[in-house]
């Protein structure tokens, strides 16, 4: 194991929240699976556009609603260079995950998917990637079913191949587990699921800011992620689908901007993506999430991934160490998020307390309720890393958690 590279120390001045103290001590953050801190250069894209290009997009006839235009739709390619889409026509804007994998329950599984029909889903799935299919599933009469996890965290692929047959027709997967850090392994189960004829969602969330995602390598039908997890702002968020099932799929929402042509009993919807995007799109957002992946491409996604990859290693050595300490979550192929308890001392407690140290961490199920479940725990503590933490961060975490340990005891 080797220290942290001073430039990840170097990387955090870019985050003005980090400069902060909480309680009179330097804020330590580590509630990244959950939301990211922004750099400052995204701060100043939105800053700049709202000073000196705001203009609705596709609208006005007039310069600054051409520039605005620009602006915007020169993103959508910029992002489906991101994650190696086909065409940026296979990239639609959403808010984020969460309405990505309702579009396609509703629009895909609501519509082509018959009764008898098989969804499956792993057990360890955040709620965003769990409820749409179990919900659309009691609606329409389909088969709703989840592929079990080992102890340790990690997908039972025989299970799962047992479970694939002609009826299954989606299954949805967790590029990384919110709750355990696990990194499955998309590509083969995308890889399973089509050789019955089924499609694959991956729920991308946790794996954009921190690793490289090639959608075409993966084959995979459909990808969401979220701005706000990626260093962007919220309320923005990727849909990438397969140029033919956006052609196919009925739009999820109806209103303006997403029309061809409207009459009095007949109305014909836009070319893809745009059929997706009704409404005003949150086109400021998009400026965000431009200067997000511009920043993260700077740095590279492969030092993200060793500075990332190294705390993680740090982190897991320094904690386990701790009388009374349990990782739940302890996958060979993990990110750089630990959930742990500790002996009678609830997680709420634990985060509260920490928070006294000016350190953020999350406590509670993590939108992941079937996964507490499957390690029959009510709730975890969860600290979660990005590239812009540093070692004395974790240090402090450990000192945080023995002066938890100490007062309880």
């Amino acid at each position: 194991m080797t220290s942290l590279p001073l430039y990840s120390t170097e990387l955090k001045k870019d985050f003005p929240v980090l400069q902060q103290t909480m309680n009179g001590k330097p804020l330590i953050y580590l509630d990244n699976a959950a939301t990211t801190q922004k750099p400052q250069a995204v701060i100043d894209a939105m800053t700049s556009f709202y000073q000196d290009s705001y203009a609705t997009v596709h609208r006005g006839v007039y310069r600054l609603g051409h520039e605005s235009t620009a602006i915007y739709d020169a993103v959508r390619k910029q992002v489906s260079r991101f994650i190696n889409a086909d065409s940026e026509k296979e990239i639609v804007y959403v808010k984020g995950t969460t309405e990505a994998i309702n579009l396609v329950a509703n629009s895909f599984a609501g519509e082509f998917l018959q009764a008898g029909d098989e969804i499956l889903v792993s057990e360890i799935e955040h709620h965003a990637n769990f409820v749409p299919w179990q919900q659309v599933a009691k609606r329409n009469g389909l088969v709703f079913r989840t592929i079990p996890v080992n102890d340790v965290g990690e997908l039972d692929m025989t299970a799962y191949e047992s479970m694939l047959s002609p009826k299954t027709k989606l299954v949805a997967i967790g590029h990384v587990s919110n709750a355990l850090g696990t990194i499955h392994p998309v590509k083969e189960v995308v890889k399973k699921a089509h050789s019955v004829g089924a499609k694959v969602l991956i729920d991308g969330a946790q794996s954009v800011a921190h690793m490289k995602v090639d959608v075409q390598d993966l084959d995979c039908d459909f990808y969401a992620f979220s701005g706000h997890k990626l260093l962007g702002p919220t309320g923005i968020g990727v849909l990438y689908a397969k140029k033919e099932l956006l052609e196919a799929m009925p739009p999820y929402m109806l209103g303006g901007d997403m029309i061809e042509t409207v009459g009095l009993t007949e109305t014909t919807f836009a070319p893809i993506p745009e059929k997706f995007e009704a409404g005003t799109p949150a086109f400021v957002e998009v400026i965000g999430l431009s200067a997000a992946i511009s920043y993260i491409e700077k740095i590279g996604l492969e030092a993200i991934e060793a500075i990332e990859a190294n705390l993680l290693a740090i982190a897991t050595e320094k904690l386990s160490k701790i009388d009374g300490l349990k990782i739940i979550g302890t996958a060979k192929n993990k990110a750089a998020v630990i959930s742990f308890v500790l002996d009678n001392i609830h997680p709420h407690d634990i985060g509260t307390i920490l928070d006294e140290y000016g350190i953020a961490i999350r406590a509670g199920h993590h939108c992941a309720q079937p996964a507490m479940t499957r390690y029959c725990v009510p709730a975890t503590a969860r600290a979660s890393f990005s590239f812009y933490n540093t070692e004395s961060d974790i240090d402090k975490l450990v000192s945080g958690i023995h002066a938890v340990v100490e007062m309880f005891a």
